[in-house]
């Protein structure tokens, strides 16, 4: 199980990184100073929210994915069947040999 929410992790990451790559940059930055102003015109207003709206619900999805897959793990003592290690105390204490 744990298997399958990693691959559709990773196929929301896809998803989300295509999201990003494909909005319009909305800050002035680096475009602003080389004349942006021909996109603004010719761009689509309303594609933004739906790229902006997108890039959220993926970001839920991939949070929300995270979060379940840990249900999934095992802990330490339910992988050794209840059971504690036999080496969980403290360090054993070497013996000296006597002195002659």
């Amino acid at each position: 199980m744990v298997t399958l929410i990693a691959i559709v992790i990773m196929l929301a990451c896809v998803v989300l990184a295509f999201f990003i790559l494909v909005q319009n940059p909305k800050g002035g930055g680096l475009s602003g100073t080389f004349g942006s102003a021909s996109s603004q015109i010719m761009g689509v207003k309303q594609s933004g929210d739906v790229m902006e709206k997108g890039t959220w619900y993926t970001m839920s999805i991939i949070a929300g994915l995270a979060i379940v897959s840990v249900m999934f793990f095992s802990s330490p003592k339910e992988r050794m069947g209840g059971k504690q290690p036999a080496n969980t105390g403290a360090p054993a204490q070497q013996q000296q040999a006597p002195a002659n």
